[in-house]
């Protein structure tokens, strides 16, 4: 037995001591917390209201026919009503200013580019002396050649190094005549590469009654 008490009274101290330390961590919370603040009922007009209860009457039998409740068939209603209005938007106003804007966009003109007369003249001077020759497939293989080569010097931008005849024949920088004379002269001068069989006078005079009116130039008997 304890004499005088003294286990009880350090009892009594160490628990006050420790309930102190307790109550003195900062990790533990002992104040009460406040109560929660009441939320405000939303400020919805009443108007509004009545539209959604209106809408829900017309279109709650409609989403349950599809299997849907009438929140989720809600939002589908809305994203479809967005989805009008959009296209509204664009027919009505969108689309309208960018028709008057390309309207207003400067039109580039066409550019068609001929042989100036001088080279014209030359290279036919040149084809129709192996014409009188009878080498007509090689004058009209000259026109050919010459013809890319002018091409290829006034605008190298029109062309590549794999540009092939017929290519060149549907060129939307050439004139129609342009385009027509390559064609002409190019469809001859294929057949007689891979035909092997030379062309004839008429070939020749085809070829260079073509290159003549896409150059512009007076042929001399």
């Amino acid at each position: 037995m304890t004499i005088g008490g003294g286990t009880e009274a350090g009892s009594a101290a160490d628990a006050a001591r420790d309930w102190k330390a307790v109550r003195d961590a900062a990790d533990i919370q002992f104040t009460p917390l406040p109560d929660p603040k009441p939320v405000p009922p939303s400020d919805i007009p009443e108007w509004l209201k009545a539209l959604g209860r209106l809408l829900e009457a017309i279109f709650a039998p409609v989403g349950k026919l599809l299997g849907m409740s009438w929140p989720v068939f809600q939002w589908i209603l809305i994203a479809g009503a967005a989805a009008l209005a959009l296209f509204i938007l664009w027919r009505l106003l969108i689309e309208p200013s960018l028709d008057a804007w390309r309207s207003r966009r400067p039109k580039l003109e066409e550019v068609h580019w001929t042989p100036t007369q001088a080279e014209a003249v030359a290279l036919l001077e040149d084809a129709d002396t192996l014409a009188a020759q009878g080498r007509y497939g090689e004058a009209a293989h000259l026109l050919l050649r010459r013809s890319v080569r002018q091409i290829s010097d006034a605008r190298p931008d029109w062309l590549h190094p794999a540009s092939t005849a017929r290519e060149i024949a549907v060129l939307p920088m050439l004139p129609e005549s342009g385009r027509s004379a390559f064609a002409v002269i190019a469809g001859r001068v294929e057949r007689a590469l891979f035909a092997l069989r030379d062309l004839d006078a008429q070939d020749w005079t085809a070829a260079r009654t073509a290159y003549a009116q896409f150059a512009q130039v007076e042929l001399r008997a």
